[in-house]
């Protein structure tokens, strides 16, 4: 009976995988349209009215398989901002379950090319997905103005051709690019970028020398209030602009693993790189200095990326964070590409999902 019964089960398999193997094009293509559906509906729809932040890049100039360069989506009820679009940043908003198309900002902290080399694809795929008629705006320091006028001379023909092939009703020439908002700051002031009912962006100068400006941002919608550093040392203007926030996003390197890389580039006579990781961590803060900062400003949340150098074994996150976990008395994590956390309004609530 058992014999009999296992026979026919193995009958049903075998019988399964050959009508999965003849039908394997139609049940190939079935799922790719259940998947471009997806990815096409409205994902604004499900979200709740209130601050969101999205990790669509953690990593830095070094080669990470698992860690996209800086990349932030920052949602305050149905807007969507962009803060830094290092490469890949559209692939990896895509990626989230977004679309460059549906951006209504993009925020520059400074112009260190893993900042900004994403940022001529971000434009060109909003322009080719945006449906409302509005040109984006860039923000950023004063020298934003110079890096969009070399991505509108270097995207000139392509942004022509796309018009040729697509038509102007599709493609409209006049708002390919984007507009620009340069901006000033002054350490120790806040400037306001954006103010729009319920929601608040401003600016502030960071320690990132030589690197002249860099700006970090404080958003608010809804008496929530996240914080990002930007690149930056350790600084005090980090910590007057996070005091009590909600959420603090930081930059974070370790000096330990840094110089091991430091010391394997000498081995190896790599003269050049060596001096590389030796003046790298001098404008770049360590998770212990996070941790530090982000005790004395009573924050509520500490998340850490622009992870420095890659974290490809578990062990090495332990060795990382050193004794930062001991002194921030509140939750701290590294964060990781496809992150997406909510504030909600009227809370204290802080809830990690992924995307």
């Amino acid at each position: 009976m058992i014999k009999k019964l296992l026979l026919g089960a193995l009958a049903l398999v075998a019988t399964g995988a050959t009508v999965a193997y003849v039908q394997r094009e139609t049940i190939t293509l079935a799922v790719v349209e259940k998947v471009a559906n997806k990815r096409m509906q409205n994902p604004f729809a499900t979200l709740a009215d209130c601050l969101h932040i999205g990790l669509c890049g953690t990593g830095s100039p070094f080669p990470d398989p698992d860690r996209a360069a800086p990349c932030t989506l920052v949602i305050a009820g149905q807007d969507m901002f962009l803060f830094d679009a290092g490469s890949a940043a559209a692939k990896q908003i895509a990626l989230m379950g977004f679309s460059t198309g549906q951006l209504k900002g993009v925020f520059i902290t400074h112009f260190h090319s893993d900042h900004i080399d994403g940022l001529g694809e971000v434009l060109m795929t909003r322009w080719a997905q945006h449906t409302e008629g509005q040109k984006l705006t860039v923000h950023g320091p004063s020298g934003i103005s110079k890096v969009m006028n070399g991505l509108e001379t270097a995207y000139q023909q392509d942004s022509a051709y796309r018009t040729a092939h697509h038509g102007a009703a599709t493609m409209p020439p006049e708002l390919a690019g984007a507009q620009t908002h340069e901006f000033e700051v002054r350490k120790g002031n806040y400037t306001t970028v954006l103010q729009q009912p319920g929601l608040q962006i401003e600016a502030f100068a960071v320690n990132h020398q030589p690197i002249n400006p860099a700006v970090g941002y404080r958003i608010t919608y809804k008496g929530r209030t996240v914080v990002l550093s930007g690149d930056t040392t350790s600084d005090q203007q980090v910590k007057n602009a996070a005091r009590n926030a909600d959420l603090l996003l930081h930059e974070a390197l370790s000096p330990e693993l840094v110089a091991r890389l430091q010391e394997t580039a000498i081995d190896n006579n790599r003269s050049k790189l060596a001096k590389i990781f030796a003046d790298i961590p001098n404008y770049h803060a360590t998770p212990l200095d996070v941790a530090v900062l982000a005790q004395e400003a009573q924050v509520g949340y500490v998340v850490l990326h622009h992870i420095v150098p890659p974290l490809p074994l578990a062990p090495l996150r332990e060795i990382f964070l050193g004794k930062a976990p001991e002194i921030f008395q509140g939750p701290l994590r590294i964060g990781e590409d496809g992150d997406f956390i909510s504030l909600p309004a009227g809370s204290k609530e802080v809830i990690f999902d992924r995307r």
